[in-house]
């Protein structure tokens, strides 16, 4: 096949890929938001497609599904730019992407969410759609704190500091940024933001209060050693992780 990304295939070649045995649907789920004065709002979507696409390469029976752009971010929108949906807007999405995916004849459905607000939607909407759909294996890696700790764990190899790699225009989202889209990264604009733990208590203000309770330049980390190397690492790095996660789920 020349691309797996079903937006760029037709209804017979999606079906004839589907009864030649890609039978599991790749989705990412990302958002339009701030992020920083140096990254571009369609960061995080951006690295949800590229996740998608190479879980789904690696996967080798899977296509990708079109990514989901849009998601919760309803604490960021105090800086501007920022586009959000209520989550009863996002649980419905998944839900629809649920059920026209399982009307396909996809017997597997994994999504892939690149941006924390968005985890614990998706968790429900997953569990809520097992009754619905008992024929279709439907999983997703929503486990923020061990998607955080795992980048983290790149970073450390790279003598990063888990407060510089960040949970928010740090360094490994600014790496991956510079490998992707490295014409949308102002590099004169790297700075610092918060440096500190991003535990459940800081999740847990910045979800009540917003992002500006804890970053006034809408960082999380400091961008100052991101590299266009260290982002393709990051990339495969990850990858792999959830390839690994989502089989076992």
């Amino acid at each position: 096949m020349k691309t797996i990304r079903m937006e760029e295939m037709t209804c017979p070649a999606i079906n004839t890929a589907i009864a030649q045995g890609y039978s599991t649907a790749v989705v990412g789920v990302g958002s339009t938001e701030q992020h920083g004065p140096h990254l571009p709002t369609m960061t995080d979507t951006r690295i949800a497609e590229e996740m998608a696409h190479r879980v789904a390469v690696k996967l080798g029976n899977a296509l990708q599904a079109r990514t989901i752009a849009v998601g919760i971010s309803d604490h960021h929108l105090a800086f501007g730019g920022t586009i959000s949906l209520q989550p009863e807007t996002l649980r419905m999405i998944i839900l629809d992407y649920i059920r026209s995916l399982s009307k396909c004849g996809f017997q597997r459905i994994i999504f892939l969410p690149s941006h924390g607000g968005n985890f614990g939607t998706i968790a429900q909407a997953i569990k809520e759609s097992q009754t619905a759909h008992p024929q279709v294996k439907i999983v997703g890696y929503t486990d923020l704190l061990a998607f955080a700790h795992f980048l983290n764990s790149v970073s450390n190899e790279f003598g990063v500091s888990d407060d510089e790699s960040g949970a928010h225009a740090g360094e490994s989202e600014t790496s991956i940024m510079l490998a992707l889209e490295s014409g949308l990264v102002i590099q004169d604009k790297f700075a610092p933001g918060y440096l500190g733990p991003t535990t459940e208590k800081e999740v847990g203000i910045i979800i009540e209060k917003g992002m500006p309770a804890l970053t006034k330049n809408g960082i999380i980390g400091d961008p100052a050693k991101a590299s266009a190397e260290k982002g393709e690492i990051y990339l495969e790095r990850l990858a792999d992780f959830l390839v690994r996660e989502t089989t076992q789920l």
